[in-house]
């Protein structure tokens, strides 16, 4: 029997695949861990798991399971309770336990079936290794990183060698998805840590500080293993330390800011975990520091590194999640009680108590439910009953802690909300096929609103008005709230699908004939809700076809008022609308006689609900319509602009792109026409609009904004090389001097010239600058639309409805104008770098300091950058030239820091070129300066200079001392000291950010400096190619 049990729980091939958390909407109740993932938990989590139960059974290394018998051997039989245990169990010839009995005493205690025999046997064979590392099968499942676990069991004899069931300990690694080699390292490591150590309780072991301590790189298949392994070890620590530490932590902590240095530099490479290491040294004084602190300072037996919240519920959930069987997740194992009592040992390790776990074990019962597609009642069933028996009982407990309220609180709130969001909407969530789950799901949301509901109380101080936070459910009648909710929307679902959506008021033979099918289809609803959903709802309460009724009567009488205000005369196709809904009136009346006759008052109270027809929602449901008219318009401006807008200007006086004069004009006559309409007009109605309108323009302006990267302008660094003052292009370009005009001539396209420099600013650069205009005009527009809104004389205030994420905010368009001043921003330096590295290369990056200094400087680059100003100014409107100004000052700063550090090799420096190079910058300072009236001023030009002028300076440096800098910055950004004799230096990467005192930056300088010396140190110490 206990063979066929325990095979039978790991035969057959993967039936059921659960889906991904993120893809439900059940949300997470316990709180997230911040660079840590599922797999990261569920592999610490088998590491505590085995290192709690390492003195059981089956959970030694090697051929035959070394015993390690613990003094303090848990013991957890308090109760006879779903989370307790009682399979009878059996020693295999001395070996492991395994389980001789399939009787479970949790699945019969949550009604869950025990799994039916199956002829195929998964078996260990006899004489493998504890960790169950018998001949592959390739019928197992397939498994990502490394061998399965699940495929060290064969299905199949193996002639000439015995087979056996499978142990707890073989059982775990597989459920728990741990390859064989990990589980292996594990148990090694945990031999030679813990050697002579046999009686060491779990909760006294820092397990990842010991694993990191023994575990080496040569244990992995790779560094990149290691590495790997190793950051999840400290991330574990700065989970559990740092960041969720179960006694509170001072943020000066002289230890924590040790160990926070260390996970940091962790994030490069691994560190070295040797026994003469300083870092290991210091992370072993700072891990054991802080853990083996206590609340009260004093002395303490346990430890505390996995305990503190979330950390250890994330950790504890994920062994839980193990007893469900791996091939078919909607199926728990057999083997429960044996897994779960294992699980147990990790209490003290952990922090967990009896009430604690049982609230765990009713939540991975409900999230598997879930994740399983809804496919396995059973579950539900099993969650019920753990929350109407253990929970329920734990909660009525005087000495609740308050994390446990919490947490008490914030799984039921995310179990009932789950529910609630079906029960709300059973009709669209329900069929005929399905509707027998309310039965099953109703049970589960009123639990967990009782036990909300039973005055919950945490007290976190002395007295009643020191503390007190109560949890109390104070909803009333749930059912009657969730049959209320869902006939709503069912009819609100009628009216979305139905011919009548988009009838026209002043069609009123179309209207009529639309509210004729109206009537029948609701009481067709009336009928469906009267024979499927009510003899199951009205177990909880009596009169739920007749709370049905009155809703769909108030829900048809809202449309038909509505009706009723867009006529004017009574007619023939009126009177039969009229007649209809009588009908249906008579109907829903019937319906709810027949329900509450057995009810004490006989309905009286119930029927009170069923006031005479009023258009009282009439005015809001036309005006709900007349929004989304507006926004389609503004939808279909935003379409024909991303077809065709070319941001050319409308006009000479109007510089801005047509459609968002057109986009403007629409939201303009939408505001105009508003508050033409004569309603009582609220501020959640203003919002409706706002937000709309706000919703498009940000779209809008993401279009403007859509324009490609800076980044894309900017050439390629060319590769590092030394000078050569006697290379081939140093020769051919003397050579064809004198019978070649000079520089500013060889690009003829532009400035045939010198006199009369035409601006080189190209079609799309001005294209670009049109785009800023448009935003701009966006931006002053906005603001008007908004003062309309915000002075309306005949806004009232809501009624009950309010907007929360509005009420703090100061702008009815606060998205559109976030998103303009993030556009302008981006549209500015797009231009900028088009500007400057695309539009005028030919006279600055192509040209400028070409061969030799003196005779290819600055001087017409400026008159071309003077120029391309002064049509950018012209261009542009006043409100846009400050921000594009200094964008395109910044690409000038940046393109002359190109050609000094990464104009490759048509450029060669000298000492004595650096007063020339000086002079040029201060002109080119000077250009915008005096560009523009107050549109630069000089403290702003200065302070964009400093970076430039500090590598300006550093041409006018000697060699030599440019080799002795760089020497020492290299060594010292390379954290490597002084570096002595043979020894070569460190190649500084290059950043980008440069500066005088980055090493990447001088090196680029004598990269580019023409003597003998920098060419002799770059040769020696970086062995740099020679330039061609």
């Amino acid at each position: 029997m206990a063979q066929d049990s325990r095979c039978h729980s790991f035969s057959g091939t993967l039936t059921t695949i659960s889906i991904d958390p993120a893809d439900t909407d059940l949300s997470w109740p316990f709180g997230d861990l911040k660079g840590l993932d599922k797999d990261d938990i569920r592999e610490t989590a088998y590491e505590v798991f085995f290192t709690a139960c390492r003195s059981s059974p089956g959970f030694g290394g090697g051929r035959n399971a070394i015993s390690f018998y613990s003094n303090h051997h848990h013991q957890h039989h308090d109760g006879d309770g779903a989370a307790g245990t009682g399979s009878p169990t059996a020693r295999m010839g001395g070996g492991p336990v395994v389980v001789m009995s399939p009787t479970s005493r949790v699945k019969r205690a949550l009604g869950l079936k025990m799994l039916k025999k199956s002829p195929t046997r998964r078996m260990s064979a006899v004489g493998s290794s504890g960790a169950g590392t018998a001949p592959v099968s390739s019928s197992g499942p397939p498994q990502h990183g490394g061998t399965s676990p699940a495929l060290g069991f064969a299905t199949v004899p193996v002639t000439g060698r015995p087979r056996r069931p499978l142990t707890s300990a073989e059982i775990m690694r597989a459920q728990m998805r741990v390859t064989e080699h990990s589980d292996n390292r594990l148990r090694k490591t945990l031999m030679r840590t813990l050697v002579g150590q046999m009686g060491r309780r779990a909760e006294t072991i820092i397990l990842p500080l010991e694993l990191l301590r023994h575990l080496k790189p040569s244990e992995f298949n790779d560094s990149q293993e290691y590495h790997l392994w190793q950051r999840r070890q400290l991330k574990i620590l700065e989970a559990g330390l740092l960041l969720h530490p179960s006694i509170p932590l001072d943020k000066s902590n002289s230890y924590a800011m040790r160990l926070r240095e260390i996970i940091h530099a962790s994030e490069t490479k691994p560190i070295d975990t040797g026994k003469n290491s300083d870092t290991m040294r210091t992370l072993c004084n700072s891990v054991v520091s802080l853990s083996w602190r206590s609340a009260n300072g004093t002395p303490t037996d346990v430890c505390h590194w996995a305990d503190g919240f979330p950390l250890n519920i994330h950790i504890y959930i994920s062994l839980l999640q193990s007893i469900f069987d791996f091939r078919d997740e909607t199926l728990v194992l057999d083997e429960v009680d044996e897994l779960v009592e294992l699980i147990k040992k990790t209490w003290s390790a952990l922090g967990i108590n009896r009430p604690i776990h049982n609230l765990c074990f009713a939540w991975v019962l409900f999230q598997q439910y879930v994740l399983t597609s809804q496919v396995e009642p059973d579950l539900l069933y099993a969650t019920h009953a753990m929350l109407s028996t253990e929970v329920a009982n734990d909660a009525k407990k005087p000495d609740r802690e308050a994390m446990y309220v919490k947490l008490l609180s914030s799984m039921l709130a995310s179990m009932q909300g789950w529910a609630e969001r079906r029960l709300l909407h059973y009709h669209d969530y329900f069929q005929r096929g399905n509707v027998f789950l309310i039965e099953n799901l109703l049970p589960l949301a009123l639990s967990a609103s009782k036990i909300l509901g039973e005055d919950v109380t945490i007290t976190e101080g002395a007295g009643k008005d020191k503390g007190d936070t109560q949890i109390v459910d104070s909803s009333g009648d749930r059912v009657d709230h969730y049959i209320r909710a869902s006939v709503k929307k069912a009819f609100a679902k009628i009216i979305e699908t139905g011919s009548y959506k988009s009838t026209s008021l002043q069609v009123k033979d179309e209207a009529s004939e639309a509210l004729l099918q109206l009537a029948k289809e609701v009481e067709d609803l009336a009928l469906r809700e009267r024979e499927s959903f009510s003899p199951i709802l009205k177990k909880w309460n009596p009169i739920v076809a007749s709370v049905a009724a009155v809703t769909l009567h108030q829900c048809y009488g809202a449309v038909l008022k509505q009706y009723i205000a867009g006529i004017s005369t009574l007619n023939n196709e009126t009177v039969a609308v009229l007649q209809s809904a009588g009908k249906l009136e008579k109907f829903l009346v019937q319906m709810l006689v027949e329900d509450s006759a057995d009810c004490e008052d006989g309905g009286k109270t119930i029927v009170r609900e069923m006031i005479p027809y009023e258009v009282d929602s009439v005015i809001l449901k036309l005006m709900k319509q007349w929004f989304v008219e507006r926004f389609d318009r503004g939808k279909d401006c935003l379409i024909r602009a991303k077809d065709s807008e070319t941001w050319n200007p409308k006009s000479k006086l109007e510089p801005y792109a047509t459609s968002a004069a057109e986009l403007m004009k629409i939201a303009k006559e939408a505001v105009n026409d508003f508050f033409e309409i004569p309603v009582g007009i609220t501020d959640d109605l203003i919002y409706d609009l706002a937000e709309g309108f706000d919703n498009i323009f940000k779209d809008y302006t993401n279009l403007v904004a859509a324009c490609g990267s800076k980044q894309s302008y900017v050439p390629t660094l060319p590769p590092l090389t030394r000078c050569n003052r006697d290379s081939k292009f140093l020769k051919l370009w003397k050579k064809a001097a004198p019978c070649s005009s000079n520089t500013e001539d060889m690009h003829q396209f532009g400035a045939s010239d010198a006199h009369h420099p035409r601006p080189s600013t190209s079609r799309g650069t001005q294209r670009l600058y049109i785009r800023l205009n448009t935003l701009h005009y966006l931006l002053t527009h906005l603001h008007s639309l908004e003062k309309n809104l915000a002075l309306a004389p005949r806004t009232t205030p809501s009624r009950g409805y309010h907007r929360r994420h509005r009420i703090n905010s100061s702008s009815y368009f606060e998205l559109a104008l976030a998103s303009i001043q993030s556009a302008c921003q981006h549209v500015s330096e797009v231009a900028a770098y088009r500007l400057i590295f695309l539009d005028s290369n030919y006279v600055f990056y192509d040209s400028l300091y070409v061969a030799d200094v003196e005779n290819s400087r600055i001087r017409h680059a400026l008159r071309i950058i003077k120029q391309d100003l002064s049509l950018l100014t012209a261009i542009l409107i006043d409100r846009a030239q400050p921000l594009a100004m200094r964008e395109v000052m910044k690409a000038s700063f940046e393109a002359f820091l190109t050609v000094l550090l990464a104009g490759g090799c048509s450029r060669v420096f000298y000492q004595s070129d650096y007063p020339m190079i000086e002079e040029d910058f201060a002109n080119l300072k000077r250009t915008f300066c005096t560009c523009g009236e107050g549109l630069m001023n000089e403290e702003a030009v200065e302070k964009e200079a400093e970076i430039v002028e500090g590598v300006i300076a550093l041409m006018g440096d000697s060699t030599e001392k440019l080799m002795e800098d760089f020497s020492i910055l290299a060594c010292e950004a390379s954290g490597i000291g002084v570096v002595g004799s043979g020894h070569n230096l460190p190649m500084p990467p290059t950043t980008g950010r440069w500066n005088r005192a980055d090493p990447n930056t001088i090196l680029r300088v004598l990269c580019h400096r023409n003597d003998k010396a920098a060419n002799h140190f770059l040769k020696k110490a970086f062995q740099l190619a020679k330039r061609r």
